[in-house]
């Protein structure tokens, strides 16, 4: 039978007189045919040979100018998404802050004293000379400016009328704004939560909608949304109305990132995926340090938001120029449009003559579904044995590479250093890492990058929680380190996972990957306040949040070299394949 199919295959090969995908052997998606039927002798099924979008996108050149323009208007449009991910480092800062005694100026009590002398008379000194934030005396000690004695057996309370804020550093923040400190304090890591579990749904719906109503279409709504919801907040009256609005940013941007990535992977050809996937997270990298320089000059937390959400109106225009994704047309029975665009890409990249020989009706046969044009849902990821399997262990990686991520981000004010140096070089750190992450995709494969990764993330992790606090520098170089091996994993699971997926089910298990991974996310903060009950409470669990991540990543199949699949029945193996 195999000498049978080796001549099938070149006699068909002859016949199409094109450029073939190159698929691993061992992928179970090999290259495959027009409509041609052979009849085998035993057999009670016809076995089908179905040309490949990638024949097709090999013939059209799967990573020339209409690629690029691709990729470069989505870049663009990630830049907002990034700050908005991070934007909580800075707009949720707890500046220096002492309880306002002002009201007893009225009484003329604190007349010829200096700010000092006030503060040592009416708040409370730690061991280490620095005031208490939280409480006040009962009333001015002005026996203390002559007799430095124990100040603990004296009578306090709680601040009476508000805190006196030190806004050298940030002009105003969300803490300063609705006086979130003390035992409001938890209220600022609350923000981050609340915007993340927006993420998170939105990460299901727009993984759903954009499955339903197409990629380009739900781009656009994410865009919109996004920033008009962003810019909203900042008009927010109240802290409960700018958590409702941070929510709803979350929900909305978050398309941005699911509907971006698929687009992009789904142009391209299999020799580029890995390529794809730098630039996507390499856009993240520049976001981040461009982010960091725009919070060193912009102090104020509502122009701040102001500034990192205007530049979604530059992917709104350049939105027009962003195609829909033929595989997806063409997995919905739209041949037609699919190609219609087909023939776009082939006029930008020179291979006009190609689409002469490729017509609609030659599509209708690339992707062939198991019961027809049908709508695929989120419970398609749990129907078949395979795909809940992969369901299963994407979902917990995705999980857990979020988590150790964001609480490594969310930690960066821990360290004592400067605050936008340190993100900024959280953000510079990850260029060699990524750049190092893009020549070893196909040396040593997606899967050994992730498991490594996060091993390494688990070091860095368990090396700092030997490492006393006083030794800030140190501290920070273990943190800078496990943020590259971090960064690592996160790009290459959004890739990794986008090849493991078929078509007609990708992007609601891209969906329902982001939708844990934000989920991730927003338990990052809470994660971090567990250090009030031990120092180093959060980064054990993180630490041992990494080392799962990394067993569990370490149970997914190889992609590298691989066709896309395009159906359940790619994934489940009942498809024969030459």
């Amino acid at each position: 039978m195999s000498v049978a199919l080796l001549i099938i295959h070149k006699s068909i090969r002859s016949v199409m007189n094109g450029r073939t995908s190159q698929c691993n052997k061992n992928s179970g998606i090999q290259i495959s045919y027009s409509n041609s039927e052979v009849l085998w002798q035993g057999r009670s099924q016809p076995l089908k040979l179905t040309m490949r979008f990638e024949d097709v996108l090999l013939r059209v050149d799967g990573f020339g100018t209409f690629q690029k323009m691709l990729l470069l208007n989505n870049f663009v449009g990630r830049f907002s998404l990034v700050s908005h991910f991070l934007l909580n480092v800075f707009i949720a800062v707890i500046p220096s802050h002492h309880c306002d005694f002002s009201a007893l100026d009225v009484y003329n009590v604190y007349e010829n004293l200096t700010q000092e002398q006030r503060l040592t008379v009416s708040i409370p000194q730690h061991g280490d000379g620095t005031f208490d934030s939280c409480y006040m005396f009962s009333e001015p000690q002005f026996h203390l400016l002559s007799n430095s004695s124990d100040t603990t057996e004296l009578p306090v309370v709680r601040c009476q009328n508000g805190w006196v804020y030190d806004n050298s550093t940030f002009t105003s923040s969300l803490a300063t704004q609705w006086d979130l400190v003390c035992e409001n304090v938890g209220m600022n890591k609350a923000v981050a939560t609340i915007f993340f579990i927006g993420v998170m749904f939105g990460a299901a719906a727009f993984g759903s909608l954009s499955a339903t109503y197409g990629r380009k279409r739900m781009l656009l709504v994410s865009y919109i949304l996004g920033m008009g919801f962003a810019l909203g907040s900042t008009f927010s009256s109240s802290f409960i109305m700018f958590a409702v609005l941070r929510f709803f940013t979350g929900f909305s941007i978050t398309g941005i990132v699911i509907v971006s990535t698929i687009l992009n992977v789904e142009w391209v050809d299999i020799k580029h995926r890995k390529m794809v996937g730098m630039i996507d997270s390499i856009s993240w990298t520049s976001g981040t340090m461009c982010f960091s320089l725009i919070a060193y000059w912009i102090r104020d937390w509502k122009w701040l938001t102001v500034a990192v959400s205007l530049p979604i109106a530059a992917s709104i225009i350049s939105w027009w120029w962003i195609p829909e994704s033929a595989r997806w047309l063409i997995a919905n029975g739209n041949v037609d449009k699919a190609h219609y665009y087909l023939q776009k890409c082939a006029d930008m990249n020179n291979r006009k003559e190609i689409m002469s020989s490729i017509k609609p009706e030659t599509l209708s046969s690339i992707v062939v579904t198991e019961e027809g044009n049908r709508k695929y849902s989120y419970l398609d990821l749990v129907r078949t044995s395979k795909i809940r399997r992969l369901a299963l262990l994407t979902g917990i990686t995705w999980f857990c590479v979020a988590t150790v991520a964001y609480g490594i981000v969310f930690n960066v004010g821990s360290f004592g250093l400067n605050l936008f140096l340190t993100q900024f070089v959280y953000g510079a750190i990850e260029v060699p890492t990524k750049v190092g992450t893009f020549f070893l995709l196909d040396k040593i494969g997606r899967r050994a990058i992730v498991v490594g990764g996060q091993l390494l993330v688990g070091l860095s992790l368990l090396i700092n929680i030997f490492i006393p606090k006083d030794q800030t520098v140190v501290r920070t170089v273990i943190a800078v380190l496990g943020r590259g091996c971090s960064s690592a994993s996160f790009m290459t699971i959004v890739l990794y996972s986008s090849e493991l997926y078929p078509t007609v089910l990708r992007q609601n298990g891209m969906g329902y990957n982001s939708f844990l991974a934000r989920l991730g996310a927003a338990m990052a903060p809470l994660i971090l306040l567990l250090d009030e009950v031990w120092g180093y409470l959060s980064q054990v669990i993180l630490c041992s949040v990494a080392l799962l991540a990394a067993l569990v990543a370490f149970q997914l199949p190889e992609t590298r070299h691989r066709c896309l699949p395009e159906t359940i029945e790619d994934i489940e193996g009942r498809r024969m394949s030459l």
